[in-house]
């Protein structure tokens, strides 16, 4: 199901990585960094009240002079406006109302997205309640008292946040054409795929119906099969700091992927893969896509006997957290081995809603089990009892032991690559969830 995506924007000192801290982290949960992907924590998997959604920090506005601070407000702002459902627009009350906070309420107050009003820092209802009233000038609606410190009002804010979701949110996944998103860093040739793709098969370019995020889909077709293509390409801002760049394509991606059922990771071979590539595949990573990383302009690296296996090498390595996934070497320029591209999408989509049934899996279990015996400390030994699929995209598996303290990572992965072995699962990440039971049950 697609999330709806919520943003907060604000001035710098009001508070906002505070609130993203409260809303990410006390009453509702947060999806743990993935290991060996180091990210800035600027997006959060969130839930409230049986609502699922993707909560952003826009944040990084530290302007060196006033006269540019302007522009940076609304350059934020605008990433806000063009990837969010809801923006949560924060204020200070103890600053007061700003000319600044004035000019940023005008352009959300003219876009067509909801926007709730919060006001931080208010520790006391009472004692504030006067000067929060202020905040009515700036006409986008009933400010929401809250202090994101204290976790006071947090609720109050929740609730209007959610009542300003799209109606039948997530219902675009009736729609069961495979979503593939293109994502990668800037200028690596994510649009010159799309567009190279697009004039091979005869494409139909439209807005798909459900989408929440103004973006203009690709639909592909080939072999008689449709394919949707999710642009994370526009948004082609410049910017003198390279952090920020990050941030906005990182923004951009969460998106994408949100809604993608494949997501292809483009790298420049010029370039070589980066720990930047690495962030944008661990947000894929995280949410259990299927996955393909492409290396594009491969036409233009000279080579040798060796070059695929050490480019490769490089990748397994940066990327070690997803070794399922498929490499694919390609040129958007010449076209070179694109039409491959879609072989692998369907052999990912394939493997993400593959099933195995429980008996044949516990056969697989007590043959592993046989070859290397689980863990045991201080003299107690891991049992497993059984295996079972509950759940596909990612394939995901239950298992019962006697004791979910001596379950090691070490043997979840040695279990992974025994299925693995037996039923490939190429191009999808595997999820894993011990279950305790005593051994009478």
């Amino acid at each position: 199901m697609s999330k709806p995506i919520v943003a907060i924007v604000g001035r710098p000192n009001v508070g906002k990585s505070t609130l993203f801290n409260a809303l990410a982290g006390g009453k509702i949960s947060i999806v743990k960094d993935t290991p060996g992907v180091t990210r800035d924590r600027i997006y959060a998997d969130c839930t409230w009240l049986n609502y699922n959604f993707t909560l952003i920090d826009t944040g990084g506005i530290e302007p060196d002079t006033k006269d540019i601070i302007l522009s940076q407000m609304r350059e934020q702002a605008q990433i806000a406006i063009d990837t969010a459902d809801v923006i949560v627009f924060i204020t200070d009350v103890r600053q007061g109302l700003q000319d600044a906070d004035a000019k940023v309420a005008d352009m959300l107050r003219r876009s067509a997205k909801p926007v709730v009003l919060a006001v931080n820092k208010v520790d006391s209802f009472e004692k504030f309640q006067a000067d929060v009233y202020e905040f009515y000038n700036l006409g986008i609606g009933d400010p929401v008292p809250v202090s994101a410190a204290g976790r006071l009002g947090i609720g109050e804010l929740l609730d209007e946040v959610v009542r300003h979701f799209p109606a039948g949110t997530g219902a675009e996944e009736e729609d069961e054409r495979p979503r593939v998103a293109i994502v990668g860093k800037p200028n690596v040739g994510k649009s010159s795929i799309v567009n190279r793709l697009l004039g091979e098969n005869r494409v139909i370019v439209s807005d798909i119906a459900g989408t929440t995020r103004d973006a203009i889909d690709t639909v592909i077709k080939r072999n008689g099969r449709e394919y949707v293509f999710i642009d994370t390409a526009g948004l082609r801002r410049k910017s003198k700091v390279k952090e920020e760049l990050e941030r906005y394509s990182i923004i951009r991606t969460v998106t994408a992927v949100e809604r993608a059922d494949v997501v292809v990771l483009v790298i420049d071979a010029t370039e070589g893969v980066t720990e930047q590539d690495a962030k944008i595949a661990g947000i894929a990573h995280e949410r259990g896509k299927g996955m393909i990383i492409a290396v594009n302009k491969w036409d233009a690296v000279e080579k040798d006997n060796s070059t695929v296996n050490k480019f490769s090498a490089k990748i397994r390595e940066i990327l070690s957290f997803m070794p399922y996934a498929d490499i694919l070497y390609i040129s958007a320029l010449s076209g070179q081995r694109l039409p491959k591209l879609f072989d692998h999408i369907d052999v990912v989509i394939e493997n993400q809603n593959l099933r195995i049934a429980t008996g044949v899996l516990n056969e697989i279990l007590m043959e592993a089990v046989a070859l290397q015996q689980p863990p045991s400390d201080r003299g107690r030994r891991l049992k497993i009892f059984y295996m079972t699929q509950v759940a596909v995209k990612p394939p995901t598996f239950v298992l019962f032991v006697n004791d979910k303290e001596l379950m090691h990572f070490s043997y979840t992965r040695y279990l992974e690559n025994r299925i693995r072995d037996a039923f490939g699962f190429g191009g999808t990440s595997l999820r894993f969830i011990t279950r305790e039971r005593k051994e009478k049950e």
